[in-house]
């Protein structure tokens, strides 16, 4: 781990911010359109695009309608609840799981949450379309379904269904102490870079360099180790020294994906 690391343990609390004031929109994808061309013109990311509107491929059809919202960063407050969180920014408790691949509502200290606000409730539904259409949108849609990218894609979903889950015992460290490197294992600098996501794992239960899906904390990397991390252990990179004290000890599920 790094040459000196503190580790806590206490009860929960929590912190908040956000990004200016930018809207949702729903677009109709046009001859030629690609969701980089898309994600370009509208300030946007790739990624986003195909978390807001359940695309399993980069692969998009003409007459497809995507919904498109702006990237927000929101850092939770003290004695916040994801349902609190929800009802600020007008969308459900349901997309914010979803959008920060959160197994449960536990949320911790100084987390930062993407918010997408503006959005339909569910994310998920296109809008409302005459019988014609929709009956061009599937037919389009089941060309679409045999397309080399969509088997690709398809492949991906059942590895991360086939991803192994493990239950675990969870502190949290900081890189502030004195004399601390705030070099990792696998030598990320984490005081250069306060929002890496990072946890220090057992190599042996968790191989360093792993993708995970730490319950509460979202996606993170095992990039780090520590004398006291044995068995079923990690120890969660949280930057301030408060919120790592208040993190506490915990019973959570990592999802290993790699």
């Amino acid at each position: 781990m790094l040459n000196k690391v503190k580790t806590f343990m206490a009860a929960v609390v929590l912190s908040g911010t956000v990004s200016a004031n930018v809207h949702a929109a729903t677009v109709t994808v046009q001859e030629g359109d690609t969701l980089s061309n898309l994600a370009s013109e509208n300030h946007t990311k790739v990624e986003n695009i195909r978390m807001l509107n359940h695309l399993t491929s980069d692969f998009i059809y003409p007459g497809e309608r995507l919904e498109i919202a702006p990237e927000k960063h929101y850092t939770v407050k003290k004695d916040e609840t994801l349902l609190d969180i929800a009802k600020k920014h007008h969308v459900s408790v349901s997309q914010i799981k979803e959008w920060n691949h959160l197994i449960s509502d536990l949320i911790h200290p100084g987390l930062d949450l993407i918010i997408f606000e503006d959005v339909s409730k569910t994310s998920t539904k296109k809008q409302e379309t005459s019988e014609e259409e929709k009956q061009d949108h599937e037919e389009l849609k089941d060309k679409a379904t045999s397309h080399p990218k969509k088997q690709a894609s398809k492949q991906r979903e059942e590895k991360v269904k086939a991803a192994k889950q493990i239950t675990v015992r969870a502190t949290a460290y900081t890189a502030s102490c004195e004399g601390c490197s705030g070099i990792t294992k696998t030598g990320v600098n984490i005081k250069a870079n306060p929002n890496a996501k990072v946890i220090a794992v057992d190599p042996n239960v968790i191989p360093l360099g792993s993708k995970v899906y730490v319950e509460g904390f979202g996606e993170a990397t095992a990039a780090d180790t520590g004398s006291a991390i044995k068995g079923n252990r990690i120890d969660i990179f949280i930057p301030s020294e408060e919120d790592a004290i208040d993190f506490g000890v915990k019973q959570l599920k990592v999802t290993i994906l790699n």
